[in-house]
């Protein structure tokens, strides 16, 4: 697939997602920001994930973070964009300094440190109860209008922050950061041996991919209006936002969107029609899918298929 057919799938996917309150009622405009958001974290989580291949397990831990830190500045009478601004500084600057020590860690070790950073986090917001309100949660400022409003001006926040991800993504992509990030991927030893500066690219991938979480989880505070340690640090999302990125191929530009669409779509169909059964099912097809598609959805030879099943039904047709 070339660069030029990515970015056009890219755009018409980005006006399906915009363009949704004027087809579709308030249940599929829902859908449409909770895509456009998982599709930022997954986006996100590629920098350090895919491209790095450094298995982050702290989505969570970030998005809580721009959670509240979003939250506890709108409270204190700040506008909501520059809550989001400072949410998305705060947690790139802290970012940073936990990248500094748990990227010494390699493999099965640094996801276990990046894990334990959502429950580090989760622990210190539900008992400083007097700053975060603890257990009980935060309730957020609501923006002012009706739901047709508040729903148009989040999906608009949400497609924003996406596209503003998938830029950085492809900047990162074709640029020298993105190719130091692959050569740590194939041998970290080896790129170092030949000049290339692991310790600051892997901080700067880390950084980068939360930071945008942060503004994620901002938004989202405004857009829900209430906010507790338990739906915020969720390990559910944490590891959602990796399997999304798997399923549409980690490393590549378009794959974690595609990857997330899919979910998402695939989770919705299962909530209506298997209520008992849902996660189970979804868990044994997305076990599958990544077991018997492990480069992801983008790594099919679809060409090939096609011709495959072409033979085929020729084949099936001279014996009748």
């Amino acid at each position: 697939m070339t660069p030029t057919t990515r970015y056009l799938i890219f755009a018409l996917w980005v006006i399906v997602l915009a363009s949704t309150p004027l087809w579709a009622g308030n249940y599929f405009v829902r859908m449409a920001i909770t895509i456009a958001m998982f599709s930022a974290l997954t986006l996100s989580w590629n920098l350090i994930g895919g491209f790095t291949g450094y298995p982050s397990l702290s989505t969570a831990a970030f998005f809580g973070l721009g959670c509240y830190v979003g939250a506890l500045s709108q409270r204190a009478g700040v506008p909501m964009i520059l809550a989001w601004v400072a949410a998305t500084v705060f947690v790139a600057v802290l970012a940073a300094v936990f990248g500094a020590i748990i990227l010494r860690l390699r493999g099965h070790y640094f996801a276990i440190g990046s894990i334990g950073l959502v429950e580090v986090l989760r622990l210190v917001t539900s008992s400083w109860g007097s700053l975060t309100g603890g257990g009980d949660g935060l309730n957020v400022p609501l923006v002012q209008g009706g739901p047709n409003v508040v729903a148009q001006t989040f999906l608009a926040a949400m497609v924003t922050i996406m596209v503003i991800v998938f830029v950085v993504t492809v900047l990162v992509d074709r640029g020298r950061l993105g190719f130091g990030l692959r050569c740590i991927q194939q041998n970290e030893d080896a790129a170092d041996m030949v000049g290339v500066d692991t310790t600051r690219y892997k901080v700067i991938a880390y950084t980068l991919s939360a930071m945008f979480c942060g503004t994620v989880g901002a938004a989202y505070a405004s857009w829900t209006g209430y906010i507790d340690p338990t739906d915020t640090f969720s390990i559910l999302m944490t590891i959602k936002v990796p399997v999304m990125c798997l399923l549409g191929g980690a490393g590549t530009v378009l794959g974690p969107v595609v990857g997330t669409g899919v979910y998402m779509i695939l989770e919705e169909i299962l909530w209506a029609n298997f209520l008992d059964y849902n996660r189970a099912i979804l868990g044994a097809v997305t076990v599958l899918l990544i077991l018997f598609l492990p480069g992801g959805l983008l790594r099919i030879s679809y060409k090939t298929v096609l011709a495959q099943l072409a033979a085929r039904f020729n084949r099936l047709g001279a014996a009748a």
